[in-house]
């Protein structure tokens, strides 16, 4: 291999203003999703309540001007709300997630699937409310049921959360599952 020509070797003296490499932001600050879109759109889904487009911004790891444009984008279609206008305030639109997960389940299954999927959840929310000796699990209270079960705090809280988790399946396949006859826009019908 040849040398290079001299006039493109460093100069000893330009190698001592070398970057610091350690200085430099790291590596997954600089490529934190495959686009913008999807950091931001990340970031609508933790809007679990009121936030500015600087907070937005500051969620999804890019500037507030960004982060404005992608709420209007995101408020025009349907994942967040704005809540408030001075100062502009936006949450996730839950009501919106929910509706795109019933038309999922009904282009990708058929009722008849559902219907198993939903006899299994019912099935787990039984023993949820046996186990819990309640109706809802909103009704147990974690500490006192830990206490007198001897589990620790945090397998109860676990096992609450999981049935809550069972209810808003249940909740959402028989969104599914509605006919078209009563207002839905699904394509499949369950008679």
């Amino acid at each position: 291999m040849e040398e290079p020509r001299s006039e493109l070797k460093a100069d000893p003296r330009d190698r001592q203003g070398a970057p610091d490499f350690d200085e430099l932001a790291p590596i997954a600050d600089v490529v934190a999703g495959e686009r913008t879109r999807d950091d931001f759109f990340d970031a609508a889904l933790d809007l679990d309540s009121p936030s500015t487009a600087s907070e937005f911004a500051e969620i999804a790891g890019h500037g507030v001007d960004a982060a404005r444009e992608y709420l209007a984008w995101f408020e025009r279609i349907g994942i967040v709300t704005r809540v408030s206008e001075a100062p502009a305030m936006y949450e996730r639109n839950q009501e919106y997630l929910d509706w795109r997960r019933v038309q999922r389940l009904r282009t990708e299954y058929e009722a008849e699937t559902l219907l198993n999927y939903l006899a299994d959840e019912r099935e787990r929310d039984e023993s949820y409310a046996e186990t819990f000796d309640t109706d809802s699990p909103d009704e147990v209270a974690i500490a006192a049921h830990a206490s007198e079960t001897g589990q620790s705090v945090e397998a109860v809280w676990t096992d609450v959360s999981a049935w809550k988790t069972t209810r808003r399946r249940i909740a959402l396949l028989e969104r599914a599952l509605q006919s078209e006859s009563s207002g839905t826009t699904g394509r499949r019908s369950v008679t």
